[in-house]
């Protein structure tokens, strides 16, 4: 876990980290993949899993979106959704495809 503008790295590990708050009554977690992060490759569809499979929140997936099949991939692993920001602004994923998704979920 990075913190301070991910400019400094702590010695927290994400599940831990998460565990620790859902203890505490959360339900809800958004992870951002900063090395992914506007880059266009795809998720980390392995963090994600574990992360769903190992603490049971519902979490939004955000870095490395790339195409519509991306976003499937997230549903696939159990994310309660995904952060689209480059993908749509460089055009590589539509609003209708964005609709089509979510009409068909």
């Amino acid at each position: 876990i990075k913190t301070s503008g991910w400019l400094e790295e702590s010695q927290l590990d994400v599940i831990d980290f998460i565990l620790k708050y859902k203890n505490k009554g959360i339900k809800n977690v958004i992870c951002t993949d900063i090395s992914k992060d506007g880059m266009l490759q795809g998720a980390s569809d392995e963090l994600y899993r574990e992360i769903v499979e190992k603490t049971a929140v519902q979490l939004i997936a955000s870095g490395g979106i790339s195409c519509i099949e991306d976003v499937e991939q997230m549903k696939k692993i159990g994310c309660s959704g995904t952060i689209i920001g480059k993908a749509i602004y460089e055009g590589r994923i539509s609003l209708q495809q964005l609709q089509n998704f979510i009409e068909n979920a």
